[in-house]
């Protein structure tokens, strides 16, 4: 948040063009095996291989709004071709579970997520957070600025 605040006290202090942009987890091959999209893709390729034999997954529950990163780079891109600098949340607006990712990547390999996919308490994050989505802004600036950049699809 304190990336947010600067950028709008030093537009509005020193009139800069400066954009905030609020992006909501964005995905690509380029993610590291760190994160749970890229651990679940990465261990269903090594099940279907016989390199390994389960997953072990912390919050099966946890909903995130999962975007395409190559579609959050052009919504950047858009925010630094308006007029005017503004502030921008950029996610999908859907929420998606750990196990629907599970589920859809085990799915495309032809193997059932729950033969391989175990949910380890030890894995939860302290402070988990079990819903994160961005919501539709209610009319008004932030609104205007969603219908200036558009929709990826």
């Amino acid at each position: 948040m304190y990336g947010h605040y600067i950028t709008v006290n030093y537009r509005e202090s020193y009139g800069l063009f400066a954009c905030s942009g609020m992006l909501f987890n964005h995905e690509s091959p380029r993610r590291g095996k760190e994160f749970v999209t890229r651990k679940i893709t990465d261990a269903v390729a090594r099940i279907k291989l016989g390199l390994q034999a389960g997953l072990c997954l912390g919050n099966l529950a946890a909903c995130r709004d999962w975007g395409y990163a190559k579609d959050y780079v052009r919504a950047m891109w858009l925010m630094l071709q308006q007029d005017q600098p503004d502030d921008y949340v950029v996610a999908t607006g859907e929420q998606h579970s750990v196990e629907e990712a599970a589920t859809v990547a085990f799915a495309r390999a032809a193997l059932d997520w729950r033969q391989y996919v175990r949910e380890d308490a030890g894995l939860r994050r302290p402070a988990e957070v079990d819903h994160s989505s961005a919501t539709p802004p209610a009319p008004g600036p932030a609104s205007a600025g969603s219908r200036r950049l558009g929709s990826a699809s």
